[in-house]
């Protein structure tokens, strides 16, 4: 799989992985409907089954997408809760997404 596509593979689980605990969290701070459980819980079976798409083995997948998930989750702070991100947000994704990089990108053994 080329880097580009297991990026967006990487990004895609990641947003399904926060819709899936932001809804449960709506519902528990925010008093919002418990319906919201339902697509909640959809989300999540979601990501779970895109984490089986991944080409890798699951601990180097689980290791290699922390850091597509520390830069989505900047991302939902700064679009669904209108917080703005800092310099060191930035640079903390930065060094993430490299640490993704560096363990996607390994050479195959």
């Amino acid at each position: 799989m080329d880097f580009i596509k297991l990026t967006a593979l990487f990004f895609v689980t990641a947003i399904a992985e926060i819709v899936g605990c932001y809804l449960p969290w709506l519902v528990l701070r925010q008093d919002k409907s418990p319906w919201l459980l339902l697509p909640a819980a959809l989300s999540l079976a979601l990501f779970a089954w895109l984490l089986t798409l991944h080409p890798t083995g699951a601990a180097r997948t689980y290791a290699a997408y922390g850091g597509a998930y520390i830069a989505v989750a900047l991302l939902w702070l700064r679009l669904v809760d209108g917080v703005a991100l800092t310099r060191y947000d930035m640079a903390g994704a930065g060094l993430a997404l490299a640490g993704m990089a560096v363990i996607a990108l390994q050479p195959s053994t």
